[in-house]
């Protein structure tokens, strides 16, 4: 029996071969025509330039974000510094006003102190009396509601810094230098001294 190889004159016949044409989607193994690869290149690169432009704008934002943060923080030195200034002046302001108003009544009170004297010098000789006396006693209390104080008194220890001594002796009775006499009554403010006490002054005994 002779087969079909040898009949045909021993020539071997190939089998058909299939050529694939189509491409094949590795992940999802669904096929993928030209058009829709066209189509995925296409998306792939449009998100590409989206995602570069919401980079570009997302550092554009923070730059002006940066901007606008070092404008606040200027503008919030700029007033605190003018609030510092501010307080400053204020501060200021109210301590020249207590000493102007320092100095007015000073200067009111040492004008005074001739009238003060009369008035004290009356009083020791007992000539204040009637509507006189009511009127010392309320520009002497006027006075004092300002700050004025009239000081000096016999027997406090002698202080030259306040006091001055017109009149000078010794006594075994004192044991440091001593006012024995107030010859006119001093007037001073809670700063200044207007005008010093005017004693006699004893010192103790050498």
């Amino acid at each position: 029996m002779t087969s079909h190889d040898e009949g045909t004159g021993g020539e071997e016949h190939e089998a058909p071969r299939v050529t694939d044409k189509r491409r094949i989607d590795p992940e999802t193994g669904q096929v993928r025509t030209p058009e829709e690869q066209v189509l995925a290149d296409a998306a792939e690169t449009l998100a590409g330039a989206e995602e570069a432009v919401v980079l570009e704008g997302l550092v554009e934002t923070q730059k002006l974000a940066a901007e606008r943060l070092e404008e606040l923080q200027r503008a919030q030195a700029a007033h605190y510094n003018l609030e510092q200034q501010y307080s400053a002046y204020v501060k200021r302001s109210k301590a020249e006003a207590i000493t102007a108003h320092e100095r007015g009544v000073a200067a009111l009170a040492e004008a005074l102190i001739p009238v003060l004297d009369d008035v004290a010098l009356a009083r020791q000789h007992g000539d204040l009396t009637g509507p006189f006396a009511s009127i010392a006693e309320k520009l002497e209390s006027t006075l004092e509601r300002f700050g004025v104080e009239r000081y000096g008194e016999a027997g406090e220890a002698f202080d030259p810094n306040v006091h001055e001594a017109l009149m000078h002796a010794h006594s075994a009775d004192v044991t440091e230098p001593t006012v024995q006499a107030v010859l006119q009554p001093g007037y001073r403010t809670k700063d200044r001294v207007l005008r010093a006490a005017r004693v006699a002054v004893v010192d103790p005994e050498a």
